[in-house]
């Protein structure tokens, strides 16, 4: 999951409990009934500049962390964002060597949509380009690569793909997930994905330690997507909204946490002219160099 490399896999302590099946065994089964289905806004009847729903926030401290504070290891803020910024999407990527022999499957932690015209998105890969390792070499080689989305229909397998496997032991097989034939790149797609998309490589970004100076500790890769497969029964006609009752996205959190989605509420984004004919919100109107609103 675009983790740091193996000089800091043994302080990561990926698993937090002692035996996880026990652990797994005591807790209720998967719930499959329960699908995705809309709710109110937690506060439909918020009003414009009520702020927080839960006003006691304000009386909460927050604590200052340096990221680059003497004996601060870069592997306590790695736990810090995984655990922070969530959720995430996990960016499941398929490459293929650059003779073409070889294929790669692996889940990516630092992944997004960062443009559509064009079709951007980016990944984060652990170590040096000089390091890259099968994901990123493959990547590099053929500036090719598929970003297939995963469902809790078939998470496990996906989860498995991050096996450490030896170089060049493709993950494929041992997730038991099935290979589709792309249309303009080489590398396949995961038949099991609702939605794929076929990408290109735009550019990388090396990235230099702080804590470490001249040690290269990240690659940052932008890729194009060129072209998009949707599950028949997930797409509308126009082929512009995916239903996510057929998608079913799964959503990484901390650790070895992971989300589904199954409760969604919808939220009119406001326009201003219309808004402001309220005259107590058109009180709240303030120019930018007059500060926060008290």
């Amino acid at each position: 999951m675009a983790e740091p490399k193996a000089d800091a896999e043994a302080q990561i302590k990926r698993n937090p409990h002692p035996d996880f099946k026990k652990v797994e065994a005591s807790r209720p089964p998967f719930d499959a009934s329960r699908t995705v289905h809309f709710t109110q806004t937690p506060q439909p009847s918020w009003t414009p500049g009520s702020g927080s729903n839960n006003p006691s926030l304000l009386s909460k401290s927050h604590r200052e962390i340096n990221p680059y504070a003497d004996g601060r290891p870069p592997v306590h803020n790695y736990k810090l964002l995984i655990s922070g910024i969530v959720p995430r999407p996990v960016g499941f990527v398929s490459t293929i060597s650059a003779d073409g022999t070889a294929t790669n499957l692996a889940p990516f932690s630092y992944f997004n949509v960062v443009s559509h015209d064009p079709p951007l998105f980016v990944l984060g890969f652990s170590g040096g380009l000089a390091s890259a390792k099968d994901s990123l070499a493959n990547l590099l080689k053929n500036e090719e690569c598929t970003l297939n989305i995963i469902s809790e229909d078939f998470i496990e397998a996906a989860n498995y793909t991050s096996l450490n496997a030896p170089l060049g032991i493709s993950e494929w097989a041992f997730s038991g997930l099935h290979p589709a034939k792309s249309s303009i790149v080489k590398p396949d797609r995961v038949h099991e994905s609702v939605f794929s998309i076929e990408a290109k490589l735009v550019k990388t970004m090396e990235w230099e330690s702080r804590a470490t100076p001249g040690k290269k500790t990240g690659v940052t890769a932008i890729v194009e997507g060129v072209n998009f497969w949707v599950r028949e029964d997930a797409v509308d006609e126009e082929g512009v909204l995916i239903d996510p009752k057929v998608l079913k996205p799964i959503c990484r959190l901390g650790g070895i946490t992971y989300g589904r989605v199954t409760d969604l509420f919808e939220l009119l984004r406001p326009q201003y002219e219309e808004v402001t004919k309220d005259p107590e919100t058109a009180k709240l109107a303030k120019l930018k160099t007059e500060g926060q609103l008290e």
